[in-house]
């Protein structure tokens, strides 16, 4: 029986976790938010792959869309807001990375 395919190959071989349902619920709706199958997300987390959740996704797309418009106000006004804009892009640009990396913020050392 052949599954998906993940590059040239065919996921498979199968294997069984036993999990108590606290556990098999959290790790269907962590699945559900990133858009993929519980294997899918087990794969990419065991091998150590990122998971973004779709909303992540959406967010970053949204930023990014938001920092065109941006941009577009620069251009538009002949930087007349260069300053202003500047550090509107500069605040998505932070917002996106927080997205990326987890929402970790970088903290100073203590």
């Amino acid at each position: 029986m052949s599954f998906e395919k993940i590059g040239v190959e065919s996921l498979d071989a199968i294997i069984n976790v036993r999990l108590i349902s606290s556990e098999k619920n959290k790790l269907k709706s962590d699945a559900e938010l990133a858009g993929m199958s519980m294997s899918a997300l087990v794969r990419r987390r065991y091998f150590g792959r990122p998971v973004h959740a779709k909303t992540d996704e959406w967010m970053i797309r949204e930023l990014l869309r938001l920092g065109g418009l941006l941009k577009h106000i620069h251009n538009q006004s002949g930087g007349a807001y260069s300053y202003q804009t500047a550090e509107a892009i500069s605040a998505l640009k932070d917002c996106i990375g927080r997205i990326v990396r987890g929402g970790q913020e970088d903290q100073e050392p203590a």
